[in-house]
């Protein structure tokens, strides 16, 4: 599996999408304002999500 690099974009959990801002040896750093819906959402700005549980988009 290739892992994201700084600045990817990965999708995650249903459908969430970010922009990969760290990556450390096990997961990455996410931003999620990349959603033009994270207004409605209600979720924190940034998450942790594990190598084994996105894949790239772009």
């Amino acid at each position: 599996m290739k892992r994201a690099e700084v600045g990817n974009v990965i999708e995650f959990r249903e459908g969430l999408q970010g922009i990969v801002e760290k990556v450390n040896e096990n997961s990455v750093i996410v931003d999620l304002t990349y959603m033009d819906n994270y207004q409605d959402l209600e979720l924190d700005q940034r998450t942790v999500v594990n190598h084994k549980n996105y894949k790239i988009i772009k």
